[in-house]
């Protein structure tokens, strides 16, 4: 019981609803494979004085407003995504909430288009925040993905269209030989 107690107000999910820098419940996917955190960030350009300037999401998320942020707080680190590659991106500390608690803490930026959630949350802020991931949790309702049988059916119906849809950006190839 004393464990439970302890605990109560720092177990999340795998995924969770955060507040994050004037923006409310923005969807998160929490990654205890990763390091560090990142959140997506558009119109990344730096000034002539040295100051990064973006916007927080893209212009197809709903969570983006076109508020263009300037900070000269910033630090730069090697990252070695999940492929393997190896990317420098620039490193902010932001005020945020999950669960109910308040932490400042690091995230990488970087363009999270193509992912599920626009911010993904890794190791080190858990570690700051003290939380448990409990991922039988989902605090996020996810769209349903292709499932593996549809892939296989488009697969067997049409190969080529199949590559063409799902294969060829992947390998930057010219198409089917």
């Amino acid at each position: 019981m004393i464990l439970g107690k302890k605990l109560l107000g720092k177990v999340i999910g795998a995924t969770e609803y955060i507040d994050i820098a004037g923006h409310q419940k923005v969807p998160a996917k929490i990654d205890t494979g990763a390091d560090s955190s990142s959140i997506w960030v558009s119109n990344l350009k730096m000034k002539k004085d040295g100051k990064l300037s973006f916007t927080f999401f893209g212009e197809n998320s709903p969570y983006y407003t076109g508020e263009i942020i300037e900070t000269s707080k910033y630090l730069v680190r090697a990252i070695r995504s999940s492929y393997g590659d190896r990317q420098v991106r620039y490193l902010i500390k932001l005020p945020i909430r999950i669960n109910h608690k308040e932490i400042t803490t690091s995230f990488t930026l970087a363009n999270r288009e193509r992912n599920d959630f626009p911010i993904l949350i890794g190791k080190n802020t858990l570690k700051e925040g003290g939380f448990v991931v409990d991922i039988t949790k989902n605090a996020v309702n996810q769209q349903k993905r292709v499932k593996n049988t549809t892939l296989r059916h488009e697969l067997k119906k049409n190969p080529s269209y199949f590559h063409r849809k799902y294969v060829k950006e992947q390998f930057n190839t010219k198409g089917v030989a």
